[in-house]
């Protein structure tokens, strides 16, 4: 079964998130190469599971 590039980003996302600058990396990339409605998808994921951790980085990945 192939994995869509919102599916691939959030289990890339997920095996980084030990790391803030690898984690913003792959947010950043995943971002630039997702349509507008996967972004969207994208980020309201990342705030569900990673907004205690990672707020800052939502903040300059939305920009």
């Amino acid at each position: 079964m192939k994995k869509s590039r919102l599916e691939y980003a959030k289990f890339i996302l997920a095996k980084v998130s030990f790391d803030i600058n690898l984690f913003r990396k792959e947010l950043t990339k995943a971002l630039k190469n997702l349509i507008e409605e996967e972004k969207k998808e994208l980020v309201e994921w990342v705030k569900q599971n990673y907004a205690q951790q990672y707020k800052f980085v939502l903040n300059y990945s939305e920009v």
